[in-house]
């Protein structure tokens, strides 16, 4: 007796030709999908910043396109023969100066990134042994839009309603000028006050320390210059620093 052989049909063979091809195109798709897994490891790691945080004051806005990042490249540094010790990285609430209020931390929602370093300087050609001759303490905030400039408009007003302030106890006053040829703006402020000895007496003299504020394109950078122990600071010291600091600021930015 013969056998019948029921052969398939085109829709049959169809079919038997579909399904393999789907099954390979689900296995190269598994196989190159570039999404992480929750369990694995990013393929690249961030990159290394100097406690690069958004003012806490002021939180930048959520529409900012992806948080900034401040390396250490970015912040000046000091000659070695002026150098008391190397910089260290200063939670920023406690770099910036404090006059009559938060004048120097109102960067607005436009702020992406701040970031601080101080360092400890003496004179030159002094021994490793003697006493520092002051800090000078540096922030860095970069900015979305405008908010370099508004930062520099809002702090201009704010120090000129504040020709006094209290230091320490101390009655103290706040002069301001124009820093020309410094970045793209530059302010300087000196800050004066009654010197007193280290059992807080008064000696008769007066003390003195400076604050620079300069612009670089999206980003400002603030330097606070304070004397070791409520001395006088070096003012020729931060003349050269700020200098310096912009020219560093520049670099890094492009």
């Amino acid at each position: 007796m013969s056998r019948h052989v029921t052969l398939p049909t085109s829709r049959t063979r169809s079919l038997l030709v579909l399904v393999p091809l789907l099954g390979s195109i689900a296995l190269a798709a598994a196989c190159t999908t570039t999404e992480d897994s929750p369990d694995s490891t990013p393929s690249s790691a961030a990159p290394t910043t100097v406690g690069a945080a958004t003012d806490p004051s002021d939180p930048p806005s959520s529409s900012a396109s992806a948080p900034a990042t401040i390396p250490t490249s970015a912040f000046v540094e000091l000659p070695a023969e002026l150098r008391k010790s190397p910089r260290r990285t200063t939670p920023v609430e406690e770099a910036l100066p404090k006059l009559c209020a938060n004048e120097f931390g109102t960067g607005g929602r436009q702020v992406t990134a701040s970031a601080a370093m101080t360092v400890t300087y003496k004179k030159a050609g002094e021994s490793e042994a003697n006493t520092p001759q002051g800090m000078i303490h540096q922030t860095i905030f970069t900015f979305e839009g405008d908010g370099a400039s508004a930062y520099m408009a809002r702090l201009r007003t704010a120090v000129q309603a504040c020709p006094s302030y209290d230091h320490s106890g101390i009655p103290g006053t706040v002069k301001s000028q124009a820093l020309p040829g410094v970045g793209d703006e530059a302010l300087l402020l000196t800050r004066t006050w009654a010197e007193t000895s280290l059992n807080g007496e008064r000696t008769g003299g007066k003390a003195s320390s400076q604050i620079a504020v300069a612009r670089v394109d999206n980003a400002v950078t603030v330097f606070n210059d304070q004397g070791w122990e409520g001395s006088s600071g070096n003012p020729a010291m931060v003349d050269q620093v700020v200098r310096d600091g912009v020219r560093t600021i520049d670099a890094w930015q492009r």
